[in-house]
């Protein structure tokens, strides 16, 4: 290490603010963005979007490992943003309920919106198929490594099926998704 006679405490510090920055900017460097991103809807009525979505299936992720079945994510308008709740419930038959906020991404007519569970770090949450009665969704990101069907109701095989064959249609791998449990 160098000593601090060689570099004063304030050279030291602005050597270490200056070697931060640079494996921030070397970090985001690798985190290049998809060659070929799935397309968007055209546009979502943000009113109609809001409620609460039954999650029918996903790619599993180890932010959702808990969850055993019964999982939910309910949207509601909060100012310029929309705040998330989802609720699951886990092997121990406890409900467990996370709160985030949501944010439009500008110009994406409402199908793009940046997510945070865990402030400040946000995810993309994609609309790339929508019911046009808003009955079913199917959300996913540009890297094609999450994806959820989510519905108002339950889906039967056939629907949910189909929504399976938009994803692959848009890039996703069908294998990848696992169906959801939802038990009254």
């Amino acid at each position: 290490m160098y000593s601090t006679a060689f570099f004063p405490q304030n050279h030291t510090m602005n050597l270490f603010k200056i070697l931060s920055i640079s494996l921030i900017c070397l970090l985001a460097a690798c985190q290049s963005a998809p060659v070929n991103p799935p397309p968007t809807v055209a546009s979502v009525d943000l009113q109609r979007y809001l409620g609460t979505w039954l999650q029918q299936g996903l790619i599993p992720n180890r932010f959702q490992k808990q969850c055993v079945r019964n999982t939910s994510a309910t949207y509601a308008r909060d100012g310029d943003a929309v705040s998330v709740t989802n609720r699951c419930v886990t092997a121990e038959g406890k409900l467990e309920e996370t709160q985030g906020v949501a944010k439009i991404v500008e110009g994406s007519n409402n199908a793009k919106l940046r997510v945070s569970f865990f402030r400040p770090f946000y995810g993309d949450y994609w609309i790339l198929a929508l019911d046009p009665e808003y009955q079913w969704v199917l959300v996913g990101e540009p890297r094609r490594e999450f994806g959820w069907v989510l519905s108002r109701t339950a889906l039967t095989d056939t629907a949910y099926n189909a929504i399976l064959d938009r994803a692959v249609a848009l890039g996703y791998d069908r294998a990848k998704f696992e169906r959801s449990v939802n038990q009254p």
